[in-house]
């Protein structure tokens, strides 16, 4: 039995209940079974994620162009973090790549859902 959680969303984002259920991602690559477990793992449409961070630091031009050619090749290998609290989903981490999924014009990406509180994302925003 699996130990993924169920997160009910709007239609327009993807639900999954079991890594059996998912099958790959918009880019056409297999999803692998989480490394840790308890997690949703979701493809979440880029505009729906908001980057708090992005503003306060760059990304490496180079990182992001080899992780586009690596997405290009074989996919998204490590999804992405994203914090969730109210229904709205906060990226702290992921930078690189969530940069070069934009580049690439990939409309989702995968990411890893763990659900906070409000006091939860101050903490993150300090």
């Amino acid at each position: 039995m699996s130990n993924l959680s169920v997160v009910h969303l709007p239609q327009t984002l993807k639900c999954y209940t079991s890594p059996k259920l998912i099958t790959a991602s918009s880019n056409g690559i297999p999803f692998s079974k989480p490394k840790s477990g308890g997690l949703a793992i979701l493809e979440i449409p880029l505009d729906k994620i908001r980057r708090p961070l992005m503003r306060t630091r760059a990304n490496d031009p180079e990182k992001v162009k080899e992780l586009m050619e690596s997405i290009r090749q074989i996919g998204l290998q490590e999804p992405i973090d994203v914090l969730e609290v109210d229904g709205i989903y906060y990226g702290f981490s992921g930078c690189h790549r969530f940069e070069a999924h934009q580049r690439l014009g990939l409309p989702t990406i995968r990411c890893k859902i763990r659900r906070g509180t409000k006091e939860t994302l101050r903490h993150h925003m300090r």
